[in-house]
């Protein structure tokens, strides 16, 4: 089973929560939005140290080190497909216009024989917690409600964006 680990890192900006959050780069997400973003985050290796890998992931979609800080553990969800996700919040700040993202290599377009190199993350906005719950793909929602509960912050997913997987503790 395929298992990810990443980091929700927030910031609280104007007396509102805000957590950062991440488009996927690449043809196939360049027109795709809501229910599509995610926590920076990845797969990591048997054996490998799940917060270590969270914070190399961050650094590689995100091109800066992770905020030194306080890591809460968030536990981990699983997604509809099976892949169960690991993530810690961090309070911390980045300019995220100035995110520089590892990048891959796609046989594009299809069949082609051409490849082509595409950012890992195209883009990273800030966005309060219902925003971040519209765009985050649905089984991410609860790390915006566990980082919520934990900041005792009033926080309501709009009712679209309520997954429809199961959540682990």
């Amino acid at each position: 089973m395929k298992t990810s680990a990443g980091l929700l890192v927030y910031r609280k900006h104007k007396g509102q929560v805000e957590a950062l959050i991440a488009h996927p780069g690449g043809p196939f997400f360049a027109r795709k939005d809501e229910g599509f973003w995610s926590i920076p985050k990845g797969l990591h290796n048997n054996g490998e140290d799940p917060l270590s890998a969270a914070k190399r992931e961050y650094e590689e979609e995100i091109g800066s080190p992770p905020p030194i800080g306080e890591y809460l553990e968030l536990g981990e969800i699983k997604r509809q497909d099976g892949k169960i996700i690991k993530a810690w919040a961090v309070k911390g700040d980045v300019n995220e216009k100035k995110i520089k993202s590892n990048f891959f290599e796609l046989e594009w377009p299809p069949r082609s024989g051409k490849k082509e190199e595409f950012p890992e993350i195209d883009r990273a906005i800030w966005a309060s917690l219902e925003v971040a719950a519209r765009k985050i793909q649905p089984a991410q929602i609860e790390f915006l409600r566990r980082l919520a509960k934990h900041l005792k912050t009033d926080f309501e997913p709009p009712m679209m964006a309520l997954p429809k997987q199961n959540t682990l503790f």
